[in-house]
């Protein structure tokens, strides 16, 4: 299983704009957010090393729910990983409980936007939408005998809604790469 780390994109960087469309149907936009804490999650269905840490996703969707806003993104090509398209997200979703919405980046625009590499790959944005975290969820990976308890990135979380700085000390995420469409993979990737 080959291993990509994320880009870790500078602290202070602006969230980039997104509108896309939800699962559900809806369209949802960073602007939806302006004011409060944002969280955006790459992610994707097939994933071994999202698969590994769904639950913990899910549990920190119902954990923040009220307290910071948190949207999932799947770029990935479709026409080469059908298990990651919209109708698949819907039943993953349902299947996980994810309360967050799961947004579908078709152009994988967003995807570069910020800059992401693999799944999953963290962004957490302060209420003015500048990034103070972009990194891993906690140090577990798939095969390892480390429990998976989101322990970095929830600290980032709590810091952020305590008022506090986040430790600016901060491990890349590691996943599989996103499915960039044939010729569209950005300069950035590989």
């Amino acid at each position: 299983m080959a291993v990509t780390p994320s880009n870790m994109l500078p602290l202070g960087t602006s969230a980039p704009d997104f509108s896309l469309p939800d699962i559900s149907g809806d369209t949802v936009s960073r602007r939806t957010y302006a004011g409060h804490p944002l969280l955006v999650m790459f992610i994707c269905n097939h994933c071994p090393f999202v698969i590994h840490v769904a639950g913990e996703l899910a549990r920190l969707g119902n954990d923040y729910r009220d307290k910071l806003a948190i949207v999932a993104i799947s770029a990935n090509d479709v026409s080469t990983h059908p298990d990651d398209s919209p109708e698949k997200m819907k039943e993953e979703a349902a299947q996980r409980g994810y309360s967050f919405p799961y947004l579908y980046d078709e152009s994988q625009a967003v995807a570069k936007a910020y800059h992401a590499a693999c799944t999953p790959d963290f962004f957490l944005f302060d209420k003015d939408h500048k990034l103070v975290y972009r990194g891993q969820l906690d140090d577990s990976r798939p095969n390892s005998d480390i429990q998976v308890t989101g322990k970095d990135l929830r600290a980032a979380i709590d810091a952020v809604l305590a008022g506090k700085p986040v430790d600016e000390k901060q491990r890349p995420s590691a996943g599989c790469n996103i499915k960039w469409k044939a010729g569209n993979a950005p300069a950035y990737f590989g």
